[in-house]
C-alpha cells in the first residue's frame, strides 16, 4: 500500500472490520437496498491529470463565467475587499486552529471571535454578540424564536413586509414547525395594537427598496406590549446610521457580507446577532469571553454556551451550534483595516455615486421616482417607463447587472467600487432602450 498512502484503510483493515460485524463483503453492507437502486455501471471518471493540467482545466471552467459590472443589491453588495484580508485569514493560527472547545490550543480562533463580537457590539450598540450565524436570514429567523422564548405564553411575531424576500422566506420556514404565528405587515405600527399575544416585531433598518427606515417611536410601542424589537441591519451602513440600540431595539441581526466579503455567486456569507444583556441567556450559539490564566495573561474561552443544544436538543430554544467562523474572521480583519474613518468614507462614496446615478437615470425620461423624499445610501428604486426585460437585456449585453425587478419597480445599487465613468456608461445604455 506504499503507493496509496492517502487511503484511509488497507485491505487488511477492511477485512478485520467486516469480520467484526459479521458480513462477508462490502457489497453485503447494502443487502437491504433494492437491487434496482444500486448503480451497476462503470463510473465515468477522467484519467489522472498533472497539476498543470488540473489548473488549466479549472481556468477553462472559470472562463465560462460572464463577468459583469454589478449595479444590483437586494441584500448582496459588491463592496471592495482589501487585498490583505485573504493573506491574514489564510494564516495557520486562524485557518487551521482547532475547535474552540479546547481553549488551550485554540487561542487564535477564540481571539478573533472575541474581536468579532466586540466589533459587532460597537456597530450595533448592543451589549453582547454571539460568535456569528450562518447568514443574515437565519439570524433573523433565530431572533424570531428568541422573541418567543423570551416572552412567556406569547406566540405571535410581526414581520415587516419591507424586509428582503429571502429573509422573510427563511423566517417563515423556521417559524412553521414550532408553530410560531407570523403576521406579515405593511404597516407595523398600526398592527402592533391589534395583536394580543405579541412576542416580537422584526423590522429592517434599510428596507428592500434601499430606503432608510424611520423607526421613531416604534420601540416604545413594542415595549408597551411587553414584546421585543428586532432590527435587521446592513452592518456597513451602521457606520453612519443610528444604531439599533439608539432606536431602542432589543436584538440586532443582519448579514456581514457588506463587510468586505465578495459576492461569490451567493456565499458563503456570515450572519451576526447581538442583543441587550437581559436577553443574553436566550442568545443562540456560542459566546467567547475574556479572562486571565493562572499566570495573569489575557486569554479567551467559550462561555454561556447552552449545553442543551448538544444534549437535550428537544428542549433547546435553538439548535444553532456552528457558524461561518472563517467569514467572521474575514469581516473582523476588514473592520480592523477600515476603522471608523474608512467605514464612513465607504458610505460617502456609495451615497455620492448612487445619488448621481439616480439623477442621471431620471434625466433619461425612462423612469419615474416613486418616492422623491426617500433617504438612501447606495440602493434605490425607480418606476420603469420602458419594458423591464428589454432594459435588463440591454444592460446584460453591455456587461452590466442591474435593474432588478421587485414589486413593479426596478432597483439599482452603487458602491465604492463604481467609478463615475462606469456609471455614465450604464446611463448611456439606458438611453438607448426603446
Amino acid at each position: 500500500m506504499a503507493g496509496f498512502c492517502y487511503f484511509p484503510q488497507t485491505e487488511e483493515d477492511i477485512r478485520l472490520m467486516l469480520d467484526r460485524i459479521g458480513v462477508g463483503s462490502l457489497d453485503d453492507l447494502y443487502a437491504d437496498v433494492p437491487s434496482d437502486f444500486i448503480y451497476k455501471g462503470e463510473y465515468d471518471l477522467p484519467s489522472a491529470l498533472s497539476e498543470q493540467e488540473v489548473r488549466d482545466w479549472f481556468e477553462g471552467l472559470a472562463a465560462k463565467n460572464t463577468r459583469l459590472k454589478v449595479f444590483a443589491g437586494a441584500g448582496a453588495y459588491d463592496h471592495y475587499t482589501p487585498a490583505v484580508i485573504p493573506n491574514i485569514t489564510s494564516r495557520s493560527e486562524f485557518l487551521t486552529a482547532y475547535t474552540p472547545y479546547q481553549c488551550e490550543i485554540s487561542q487564535g480562533t477564540l481571539r478573533y471571535i472575541f474581536e468579532w463580537q466586540s466589533m459587532i457590539c460597537t456597530l450595533t450598540g448592543m451589549d453582547v454578540s454571539n460568535a456569528s450565524m450562518y447568514d443574515g436570514p437565519t439570524a433573523a429567523a433565530e431572533a424570531v424564536r428568541m422573541c418567543v422564548a423570551s416572552t412567556r405564553k406569547r406566540n405571535t411575531v410581526i414581520v415587516s413586509a419591507g424586509l428582503l424576500p429571502n429573509v422573510i422566506e427563511t423566517v417563515l420556514t423556521y417559524a412553521k414547525f414550532p408553530g410560531i404565528n407570523v403576521v406579515m405587515s405593511s404597516d407595523v405600527k398600526a398592527d402592533i395594537a391589534s395583536v394580543e399575544d405579541l412576542a416580537g416585531v422584526v423590522v429592517p433598518s434599510i428596507n428592500r427598496y434601499g430606503t432608510v427606515e424611520d423607526l421613531t417611536g416604534l420601540a416604545d410601542a413594542v415595549h408597551a406590549k411587553g414584546a421585543l424589537l428586532v432590527e435587521y441591519c446592513d452592518p456597513s451602513a451602521l457606520a453612519v446610521l443610528k444604531t439599533p440600540a439608539e432606536w431602542g431595539a432589543d436584538v440586532a441581526v443582519g448579514d456581514g457580507q457588506t463587510l468586505g466579503i465578495p459576492l461569490c455567486y451567493g456565499g458563503p456569507y456570515v450572519g451576526f446577532m447581538a442583543c441587550r444583556s437581559e436577553y443574553m441567556r436566550k442568545l443562540p450559539g456560542r459566546i467567547v469571553g475574556q479572562t486571565v490564566d493562572k499566570e495573569g495573561r489575557r486569554v479567551f474561552v467559550l462561555t454561556l454556551q447552552a449545553r442543551e443544544q448538544h444534549i437535550r436538543r428537544e428542549k433547546a430554544t435553538s439548535n444553532i451550534c456552528s457558524n461561518q467562523s472563517l467569514m467572521a474572521l474575514w469581516c473582523t480583519v476588514y473592520l480592523s483595516i477600515m476603522g471608523p474613518e474608512g467605514m464612513r468614507k465607504v458610505n460617502d462614496l456609495c451615497w455620492s455615486g448612487s445619488h448621481y446615478l439616480k439623477q442621471q437615470l431620471l434625466a433619461t425620461g425612462k423612469f419615474e421616482d416613486p418616492d422623491p423624499d426617500a433617504t438612501f445610501i447606495k440602493e434605490f428604486a425607480l418606476k420603469p417607463l420602458v419594458d423591464v426585460k428589454t432594459l435588463q437585456k440591454a444592460l446584460l449585453d453591455a456587461g452590466f447587472f442591474g435593474a432588478l425587478e421587485i414589486d413593479g419597480y426596478v432597483t439599482f445599487c452603487v458602491t465604492e467600487k463604481h467609478s463615475r465613468k462606469e456609471i455614465d456608461a450604464l446611463v448611456e445604455i439606458v438611453k438607448s432602450v426603446r
